[in-house]
């Protein structure tokens, strides 16, 4: 059961990601075109996002040792994801009007606006995803020996995840003509599943009590 849990767990959590970084480009298009610097802004914050989230993921647990500790960013990410248009829209719209009407944009705003535009929708929650992995590494490997296993695992799970984000996104999500609105309530309902999925572990993953060892009378006396 712990194996099925943790599985779904990276699974959903590498959809997730593909589906903000894949459905994110066109809730950009509207506000800074569909140029490449949109697809190289969006690319470029994510991978940062998920360079950090790995990071401090792995820190994180090392810390904690409880799959539950991820119920907290886990519901903030989902409930950001799932008010994305309602939230984020205001902070897009002050990074594009801060430019004069009538005026060309300079060069470096043309490419740096998308950018900018990607952290404030995508950066937190992307990071949020990322703890995932390195999370459920340490939390589900019991043996040291076995990390390399559970490990590799775990992030196969993440990216047959991801590949499911990428193509459901791409040949299912927008040609069913579903809104971006709906994607990402959709999405942000799937991430606040997270929240409750890593709660159960807990359960799941409860250990004995230590056994505390009791010095004999006399032992360790010169």
């Amino acid at each position: 059961m712990l194996k099925i849990a943790t599985a779904l767990f990276v699974f959903l959590g590498g959809f997730a990601v593909m589906v903000l970084e894949m459905i994110g480009t066109l809730f950009l298009a509207k506000d800074f075109g569909n140029s490449f610097y949109v697809w190289t802004s969006q690319i470029g914050v994510i991978l940062i996002a998920l360079a950090l989230g790995y990071a401090i993921g792995g820190t994180l647990a090392d810390r904690f040792h409880r799959a539950g500790f991820l119920a907290f960013p886990m519901a903030v990410a989902g409930v950001f994801i799932y008010f994305i248009p309602k939230w984020t829209q205001p902070f897009v719209d002050a990074i594009v009007n801060r430019h004069p009407r009538g005026q060309d944009i300079p060069a470096i705003w043309v490419k740096l606006d998308p950018a900018l535009g990607s952290a404030v929708v995508f950066f937190l929650p992307c990071f949020v995803l990322a703890l995932i992995s390195p999370y459920m590494v340490r939390v589900t490997a019991r043996r040291v020996e076995s990390i390399g296993t559970i490990s590799g695992l775990i992030y196969a799970a993440s990216t047959v995840g991801s590949i499911a984000g990428v193509f459901i996104s791409g040949y299912y999500f927008i040609d069913s003509g579903y809104t971006v609105t709906t994607i990402f309530h959709t999405t942000g309902v799937v991430v606040l599943f997270l929240a409750g999925l890593s709660l159960a572990m807990d359960k799941m993953l409860k250990l004995p009590a230590p056994v505390k060892i009791q010095q004999q009378p006399g032992a360790g006396s010169p």
